[in-house]
């Protein structure tokens, strides 16, 4: 196996006078999760699409797994992005249904185990058309883990889950990853980028505007409103005031009904500078966290959107 996965040099993708990617470089590691992010129209469908090998570039040149995608696709890859299945088919007639079509690649008892992988066993035998969305996601993945791809393309893989679900389906992509497995995740789900990603590439209007560790994309989040609450908001008031680059909020909208509770608007460094003074002055801090997480502050921050982060949290 390659150390990269996918190398991508200057791709671009029109149709027609549209540009749907635009000089995109991008190299993902080997063993990696890799979250894809961007507004609607940014270019993810596209640019997955050519990851799988559905569409070729206009210019530039793509490699998956070592070779060119015209080689890759159809044996290395998989898919799940509201799967197309048979309703009138049980969960195990689907699964043997697509592994017939490619001969080779799936030992038998294949279906079955892949079956208990994504926890649904026990509904093996149960037409799909009475299937959950979340039912539905957790079989798509299963069929596109037919054949072991070395590289597996996920949409919005949490899309309908409850929350056992959803950590079912993070245990699954994160034991992937930790077989060698590359692993590329659309998704708007801040939550799930932040809980499985090791890093991120942004896209907005068809251009990467960030790539690299999430720890880095939190960091371009620049100020941010924390709800803090403490034993004493009027000390912390004062305290807040005297700590450069930080004000407190004249109409916490964000407290949430507590009446000790203030919203601080700084850089991190400042809010930890307000800890430090409030735990000195023997004020205790019983909550504090960001009103909008990081990453979403850097994901609107770097797109363009509205700046006012209150209201999205709202």
């Amino acid at each position: 196996m390659p150390a990269t996965a996918v190398r991508a040099r200057s791709l671009t993708k029109t149709f027609g006078d549209v540009i749907a990617l635009d000089g995109v470089d991008l190299d993902l590691s080997t063993g990696s999760i890799h979250g894809l992010v961007g507004p609607n129209g940014a270019g993810k469908t596209t640019l997955l699409g050519l990851l799988l090998g559905l569409s070729r570039p206009t210019s530039g040149t793509l490699e998956v797994l070592g070779a060119s995608v015209e080689q890759a696709a159809g044996s290395a890859t998989g898919f799940v992005d509201g799967p197309g299945l048979y309703p009138s088919l049980t969960a195990r007639q689907n699964l043997s249904s697509i592994s017939s079509l490619r001969p080779g690649l799936a030992e038998a008892g294949t279906v079955d185990a892949l079956l208990d992988r994504v926890g649904l066993a026990d509904v093996a035998d149960d037409p799909v058309r009475g299937f959950s969305l979340g039912m539905r996601q957790r079989l798509g993945l299963a069929a596109a883990l037919i054949g072991e791809p070395q590289l597996l393309v996920v949409d919005e893989p949490a899309n309908g889950l409850d929350p056992a679900g959803k950590r079912q389906m993070h245990a699954i992509l994160c034991d992937l990853a930790a077989d060698g497995v590359t692993v590329v995740l659309s998704s708007h789900r801040m939550d799930d980028l932040a809980a499985l990603c090791d890093e991120v590439t942004l896209l907005t209007a068809g251009r990467v505007v960030f790539t690299g560790p999430l720890s880095k994309l939190a960091s371009e989040s620049g100020d941010l409103d924390y709800r803090l609450v403490t034993t004493d908001p009027a000390a912390t008031r004062r305290l807040a005031s005297l700590v450069p680059g930080l004000w407190v909020e004249a109409d916490p909208a964000n407290a949430r009904y507590d009446d000790r509770a203030l919203v601080v608007r700084g850089p991190e460094h400042a809010v930890d500078e307000l800890v430090g003074r409030l735990v000195a002055s023997g004020t205790a801090v019983r909550e504090l966290g960001p009103v909008v997480p990081p990453l979403e502050a850097a994901f609107l921050a770097l797109t363009g959107s509205p700046s006012d982060l209150r209201q999205v949290s709202a």
